[in-house]
């Protein structure tokens, strides 16, 4: 079921919406290391793997979602559809037709040696989380998030365990320093800090075209 856009609905997007979202990804972030560390008990060994899952998926969702998350009159148009239709790689596939930017770029900042320009945004190419891992793992969050068959084998949570580090390294290095494109700002991106040394709070920052100078 595609998402729905009201013309009438136009809003500006809302940036400090999208830095929330990623400060709950930050704190449900906190609660996978808690569990990974031993700091939080959930009792016993599969509770403990099963209650980290359930913390994946809700970023892995989190982050599909924080683009449209910054306009509230669209989200909130297909809100419903989100909880009852909720397949990662359909949903992803209808905010690209409203946005196509929607999705984090990962890069890194170098001093730049362009006068005027203090770093270099330089995209990252591999080792981030993808989409179609994005939609892979949330699968995988979803298979461990159901009771077992009794008679069928014995899910191997030492492999699940193992996984949860790759996840969660994958996911960092995709949010750490991101660009992202909210919808109606074709023109403008936003590069995202998920910390600074000043503080641990998300920051964000707004960047133009540079116009071509003329002839």
């Amino acid at each position: 079921m595609p998402l729905e856009v009201n013309p009438d609905a136009s809003q500006e997007p809302d940036i400090d919406a999208y830095t929330r979202v990623m400060e709950e990804i930050k704190l449900r972030t906190t609660v996978v290391h808690s569990f990974m560390s031993g700091f939080s008990n959930a009792v016993y060994r599969a509770t403990q793997i099963e209650s980290t899952y359930l913390q994946i998926r809700m970023i892995l969702e989190l982050v599909a979602l924080a683009s449209l998350a910054a306009n509230k009159v669209i989200f909130e148009q297909n809100q419903l559809k989100f909880h009852k239709h909720w397949n990662p790689a359909d949903i992803m596939r209808d905010i690209e037709k409203l946005n196509p930017g929607f999705y984090p770029s990962p890069i890194r900042e170098a001093p730049s040696s362009r006068p005027g320009v203090v770093n270099d945004l330089q995209a990252i190419t591999s080792g981030f989380l993808t989409r179609e891992e994005l939609v892979s793992y949330h699968g995988r969050c979803a298979n461990m998030l159901h009771a077992q068959n009794p008679f069928g084998r014995d899910r191997d949570y030492d492999e699940y365990e193992r996984q949860i580090h790759e996840i969660m390294e994958k996911i960092r290095l995709l949010l750490n320093s991101h660009k992202i494109q909210l919808l109606g700002e074709q023109d403008f991106f936003y590069l995202v800090h998920m910390q600074e040394e000043r503080d641990t709070r998300v920051h964000s920052y707004k960047f133009g075209r540079i116009p071509t100078p003329k002839p």
